[in-house]
């Protein structure tokens, strides 16, 4: 019998793309948050927001849910990133 492992990681390098920079504050800030869109995500982002916006005065909560949770941000989220001044994602399972 003959046991095969296979690798699932991507052989694709990523583009050279850099971190964005990190603000120095999250005060009046507007933080987006990007679900797989499992149920697990829920309670985790309702905490966070409740916790970002008491202990450091987040402005803005925008919740974005991703079409298919095994695939990248669709395309209309990735867009709207550009305005948020930071991103958080989840999975949850």
């Amino acid at each position: 019998m003959i046991l095969r492992v296979l690798d699932p990681t991507n052989e694709i390098s990523a583009a050279g793309g850099r971190p964005a920079a990190r603000p120095s504050s999250l005060q009046g800030k507007t933080i987006g948050f990007i679900s797989n869109g499992k149920e697990g995500t829920k309670g985790y982002f309702t905490q966070l927001e409740h916790m970002l916006r008491e202990q450091s005065g987040v402005g803005q909560v925008i919740w974005r849910t991703k079409s298919n949770y095994s695939a990248p941000a669709d395309a209309d989220i990735i867009a709207e990133i550009l305005r948020w001044d930071a991103v958080v994602t989840g999975v949850g399972d």
